[in-house]
């Protein structure tokens, strides 16, 4: 007689499923087999991996707390080279290429000491002072927090020899003073060497003002006045003409098209940003479009694609040249003609040298009958980029285009092919066309930013939570009006007839911008996020690129990987922050800042309290915690944190440090500080020799006891850091 099994026996239910799946689970054997087929099929992409090794030891070595020896890496790199190359006599193929991307590894540290070595110029090695500075106006490059900044190339700087002279210096000046690249010009400012990190572990602003070849920064205390010099150099004559035309373009952009649109426009041409104001540069962040206003991939890609397709749609429509030239190859060349112009123009800042060699690549794929687009092309412009400079795989924008390129491209060969229908009547294919045109610009928009978040994350600690719809919005204008009529605008523009076109663009602009105020202007339409520890960004990174580059299941080992910035914990966040100098410090309370001198040094403490989470609190005046006068603040009963800070060059007086002891926990001195009164014998007082040696500081306290991480120790001794 049959039995009938019942729920939770082992005659059947869910038990009996277990078994059943159990059973059909694939044995280890077939496992291991499934792992080494899988491994086999990605053999073949080993050389997508060679710029992901390469930049990640052109990274390491700036991260290096100490200068290594040329014995070292080149002792490195040519044993792992030679050992790479015996295994694979052997044909031990696994092993060989991991001795192989082990090399690029070494070689991608050793091209990093290359660099350094070649870029080696004077760095102004003492305090700000003021300083008689003659030479010339190489160019106007991007305002900072204090206005318009020009690049001098020095002839002489009162108070230093000749050897000691820095190659560049960047000065501030005013907005009204501002002369044409190529000019020479005497002027006073207030000169320093580069600044430090803000913060420890922040950004090293000196270490990209190293391998820019700046030596010195400050602000223009007089106007510049015209003085005649000796003929500059042949190189740089010509990049001193570049700039010139490049900046009287500019400005006639924005005569033409009026500041506020020709500003942007002037921006997106020719590198210029000091037209665009306070309010759109912030409209820009906060809804995800500030990629839009400086020169990059983006731009390259619509400028080439525009005069490609244009060259292409021209030699169509005439019917002998179609008969006889081979289109696709000459509109390559004229591609890489406007690539190549464009560069120019825009000064060929970092960013869109980048972006150039990466379309110089995808047209030469073209001009020798190769896929224009893939991941080996890809591969093969990012070591190029990084032979030339190895600096770039700790830039910011390198990693995040470098990221974002490589998920678009994994995304275009996983993209489905749709199948091409015949005699289908033109409102159904234009209508299927737009549903694929919109499916195609979600998804880029999508992966792009999910690549792209890691790094915003960790560098800028910005999220824009309407950056994909505002894209979206944004991208028919800047694909098909902006780019196209302002590049068509700036080619006329010379000969007067650039007129319509810029008007043209100039009501893209100004869509785009009513696009980003709206955005911009929604409910939480920015969050700021803490950084995570640097190991994480590394991880992101090694995910991403399973994701992108890996073909089977394992790829997808990579998706925890790549949200290791964004899940993993946060440290806490230190409770006092003090600027590298001792000028300013900034105290948490809660989630919030509070500066102690909210109008000194504030882009400081801004990158401080973005990369630690914390909103610094609107208001021009100190928190009512402190009592502050004209040099110094002093802690009330009040404040979160009792500390007195004083920001005059001299030092104090011991009474007067002894009454900043007795009612603070932390003394901060910007000046020198005299014998230490009993007052202060159990006080952190921190001077200017504290600051001199370990920069920046962040104090944590922890069960009732201070803990001090300084800035200068995380550097380490390396020729841009000023220690040693």
């Amino acid at each position: 007689m049959a039995r009938t099994a019942t729920p939770g026996k082992t005659g059947g239910g869910w038990a009996a499923r277990l078994s059943t799946r159990l059973r059909a689970r694939p044995s280890p054997a077939k496992v291991a087999a499934a792992l080494i087929a899988e491994i086999d099929r990605n053999r073949e992409r080993w050389m997508l991996w060679s710029p992901v090794a390469f930049g990640l030891g052109a990274a390491g070595y700036l991260e290096l707390k100490a200068e290594p020896s040329w014995a070292l890496l080149v002792g490195l790199m040519a044993g792992l080279a030679m050992l790479a190359a015996l295994v694979g006599r052997r044909s031990a193929h696994g092993m060989s290429v991991l001795l192989v991307l082990a090399t690029f590894l070494a070689a991608g540290a050793l091209a990093g000491k290359v660099r350094t070595t070649l870029v080696a110029a004077p760095i102004l090695d003492r305090d700000r002072s003021v300083m008689s500075v003659e030479g010339f106006v190489v160019d106007v490059v991007s305002p900072g927090a204090g206005g318009p900044r020009l690049l001098i190339a020095p002839v002489s700087v009162s108070g230093l020899a000749p050897r000691d002279t820095p190659k560049r210096v960047r000065v501030t000046v005013e907005a009204d003073d501002i002369p044409s690249p190529g000019q020479a010009v005497r002027l006073r400012a207030m000169l320093g060497p580069p600044p430090p990190p803000a913060a420890p572990g922040a950004y090293d602003f000196a270490r990209d003002a190293w391998f820019r070849g700046v030596g010195g920064v400050g602000f223009a205390i007089s106007a510049g006045r015209p003085i005649d010099l000796d003929a500059a150099p042949a190189r740089l004559r010509l990049t001193m003409a570049v700039n010139a035309f490049r900046w009287r373009l500019a400005s006639r952009i924005v005569d033409r098209m009026g500041p506020e649109r020709g500003g942007i426009a002037a921006a997106m041409v020719t590198g210029h940003e000091a037209w665009i104001t306070k309010a759109q540069t912030e409209a820009m962040r906060a809804s995800g479009l500030a990629h839009i206003l400086s020169i990059s991939g983006l731009h390259m890609a619509i400028v080439g694609g525009f005069c490609f397709g244009l060259a292409r749609l021209a030699i169509a429509a005439w019917p002998w040249a179609a008969l006889r030239v081979p289109g696709k190859k000459i509109a390559a060349l004229v591609g890489l003609a406007a690539v190549g112009t464009y560069l120019v123009i825009s000064g060929a800042p970092p960013p869109a040298l980048r972006a150039a060699i990466t379309a110089t690549v995808a047209f030469a794929a073209i001009l020798f009958d190769r896929q224009a687009i893939s991941l080996h092309g890809l591969a093969i412009a990012a070591l190029v980029i990084l032979l030339v400079q190895p600096e770039s795989a700790g830039a910011p924008g390198f990693q995040m285009s470098f990221a974002a390129t490589a998920a678009l491209v994994a995304l275009a060969e996983a993209w489905p092919r749709p199948v091409r229908e015949i005699s289908v009547p033109w409102p159904i294919r234009v209508f299927q066309g737009g549903l694929s045109w919109l499916a195609v610009s979600v998804g880029a928009s999508l992966v792009a930013g999910l690549a792209t978040g890691p790094f915003a994350m960790q560098h800028f600690n910005r999220v824009a939570v309407w950056g994909l719809p505002a894209n979206l919005a944004v991208a028919p204008l800047s694909s098909f009006v902006i780019m196209p009529f302002l590049a068509l605008g700036a080619a006329l523009e010379g000969l007067g007839l650039g007129g319509p076109f810029l008007t043209v663009a100039g009501w893209g602009i100004a869509g785009m911008m009513w696009i980003a105020d709206g955005f911009a202007g929604a409910g939480g339409a920015q969050r700021v996020v803490a950084s995570g520890p640097p190991f994480t960004l590394a991880l992101a990174f090694v995910g991403l690129m399973l994701l992108c580059l890996w073909r089977g299941r394992l790829r997808w080992l990579g998706a925890p990987l790549a949200l290791a910035v964004a899940l993993w914990p946060r440290p806490p966040a230190p409770d006092v922050w003090i600027a590298p100098d001792g000028t300013t410090a900034a105290v948490r309370r809660g989630d919030q800042a509070l500066l102690l001198r909210p109008d000194a040094r504030r882009f400081g403490a801004e990158l401080w309290s973005r990369r630690r989470g914390l909103a610094i609190v609107p208001t021009a005046v100190p928190d009512p915690g402190y009592v502050c006068d004209r040099r110094s603040c002093r802690p009330t009963a009040a404040a979160p944190v009792a500390l007195a800070l004083s920001w005059s060059r001299a030092a104090p007086d011991g009474e007067t440090l002894a009454a900043m002891c007795a009612g603070a926990e932390i003394v901060v001195l910007r000046g020198p500080a005299p014998v230490k009164p009993a007052a202060c014998h159990d006080r952190i007082v921190l001077d200017a020799a504290d600051f001199e040696a370990g920069g920046a500081a962040e104090l944590y306290r922890r069960d009732g006891e201070w803990w001090i991480v300084r800035a200068q120790p995380l550097r380490g001794v390396r020729p841009w850091t000023g220690a040693g």
